[in-house]
């Protein structure tokens, strides 16, 4: 269990779903967790679960401002930032005729320019101290059409272009920063549930159900993680599927 000790990792969205299980497991691997969330009481009941290793700074990823803040904090309280998850995200299901272009730009402001933000505030700090690691969550959405969720489409092809123009300008210039994207097909975390209601749990679990496309939180924190560690160093500007081969199977 020490497959990041010593990393500092910054984690947006981690009051809950796959952002808490990610601060989790890097705590659990011998690393620190910068437990960063709108959120500020659970995430500061996150934190506190998690007990000296983690630490929590409110962030609204929407916020320019708030994200340098938010790093300069997490620096101040741990000295470095190694590793950065941009989780946080909103997901809707409108169609393109039904997407207001209110809701179009709310979605992008979040999902799109936060991811943006966090790459280029993280770089600045990363690249000071010998380089790090950066996970994007995408989705298959953006890797095939849906005919809903057009707005959190177009955000997460946004989110996975820019992954790959991250890593291809951290290794142009010798950054040794790493930039991957995670994209998996349905996660029963609290948003779903929110949008989809309730899902069995049966559903999730392979042992149960061998086809199934929706997964755990801790499915996706573990590929998280992979990426995050020097196990997966010469992976760089890839597209991660968790989806148990759904986007390939689909005829």
């Amino acid at each position: 269990m020490d497959r990041v000790v010593g990393k500092v990792v910054f984690i947006t969205g981690a009051a809950s779903g796959v952002g808490r299980e990610t601060a989790r497991k890097v705590v659990e691997n011998g690393g620190k967790a910068v437990v960063a969330d709108v959120n500020e009481e659970a995430g500061r009941a996150v934190a506190e679960e998690l007990g000296a290793a983690a630490h929590f700074v409110k962030l609204d990823v929407s916020d320019d401002a708030n994200w340098q803040t938010a790093l300069a904090a997490a620096v101040d309280h741990f000295g470095r930032i190694d590793g950065l998850v941009n989780n946080a995200g909103i997901c809707r299901t409108e169609s393109i005729e039904d997407t207001t272009l209110e809701l179009f730009r709310k979605t992008m402001q979040i999902n799109a320019e936060g991811t943006f933000l966090g790459c280029k505030y993280g770089i600045a700090h990363m690249k000071q101290t010998g380089g790090g690691a950066i996970v994007n969550l995408s989705s298959t959405a953006a890797l095939v059409g849906h005919s809903g969720m057009a707005a959190y489409t177009a955000s997460k092809g946004a989110v996975t272009a820019l992954t790959r123009n991250v890593a291809t300008n951290c290794r142009q210039k010798g950054y040794r920063i790493r930039c991957n994207s995670v994209h998996p097909a349905g996660i029963r975390t609290p948003m779903t549930v929110d949008i989809f209601g309730d899902i069995d749990p049966t559903l999730t679990n392979l042992d149960d159900n061998p086809q199934s496309s929706i997964c755990e939180p801790g499915d996706v924190a573990s590929v998280i993680l992979f990426l995050l560690s020097d196990e997966s160093r010469f992976i760089n500007g890839a597209e991660l599927r968790v989806d148990n081969a759904f986007l390939i199977s689909i005829a």
